[in-house]
């Protein structure tokens, strides 16, 4: 398993413990560091995904909202809500990673964790954010 993908892993558990249990996101991080064993090089990417999902939250979730017709964000699953906060962050803010990997990424993410719908639920919101929003080269 790529670094990327194991970390994407991590942080969406990171995230979904701040979810539950509202604490700090550095002491969460640290945390989980301790009692997971995380991927070598993979700790900056996770971190990057987790901290840069917490400061642009509210822009993540109007995007979420606006592109998930007849979805209010509380009935999205907070696993499908924090793969697709992720996801839209990387189409964001990742520059280096291609849309499609972060996409992919994403669905796998939804496969793996989340029902099995995710993947299709997840895969229409970001690729219409990607085609009307990001509209970097797939």
């Amino acid at each position: 398993m790529g670094i990327r993908r194991k970390s994407r892993e991590f942080a969406l558990q990171v995230l979904y413990q701040l979810n539950i249990s509202k604490q700090d996101p550095l002491v969460a991080l640290a945390q989980f560091g301790e009692h997971f064993q995380s991927v070598e090089g993979g700790d900056a990417f996770q971190r990057r995904l987790v901290l840069g999902v917490l400061e642009h939250c509210p822009e993540l979730d109007r995007l979420i909202e606006r592109y998930s017709e007849n979805w209010r964000l509380d009935r999205i699953n907070l696993i499908e809500r924090n793969i697709l906060r992720m996801a839209i962050f990387e189409l964001l803010f990742c520059d280096e990673i291609p849309p499609k990997v972060t996409i992919n990424e994403a669905i796998d993410l939804g496969k793996r964790f989340g029902s099995e719908d995710s993947g299709s639920f997840i895969n229409g919101i970001l690729d219409r954010i990607q085609h009307e929003v990001v509209r970097k080269p797939i």
